[in-house]
């Protein structure tokens, strides 16, 4: 059974930082590029980041420069450290591991930043 899970997500005031983890079972985590997308209220699910098996990473343009994606292949683990926060970041932030074939979400961890 695949399971992706999310955590650390919270509140946090304009300009703080928030590291979110994502633990994965259940698939070849070496075999899977992973990610991270976001939603807000009445809007579309956007991507965020994305890391590849090979550790090649992608950035949504309005992040660039405040986050960064990484993966431990040991752990099983993929991390968005998200620093210099915006009220515009508030979302439900998912964790995604997508292959060729097929893709997988996490529940999702809300991130809310407002002073």
């Amino acid at each position: 059974q695949v399971q992706l899970v999310e955590s650390g997500g919270g509140l946090v005031q304009p300009g703080g930082s928030l590291r979110l983890s994502c633990a994965a079972s259940g698939i070849i985590f070496s075999s899977y590029a992973m990610g991270w997308y976001r939603q807000a209220p009445g809007k579309q699910r956007e991507l965020v980041a994305t890391i590849s098996s090979y550790g090649t990473t992608n950035y949504a343009d309005s992040v660039k420069g405040r986050f960064t994606i990484s993966r431990d292949g040991v752990k099983r683990t993929v991390t968005l450290q998200m620093n210099s926060l915006k009220p515009e970041d508030t979302a439900v932030y998912y964790c995604n591991a997508q292959d060729r074939l097929i893709g997988y979400w996490g529940q999702g961890t809300q991130v809310t930043v407002s002073s």
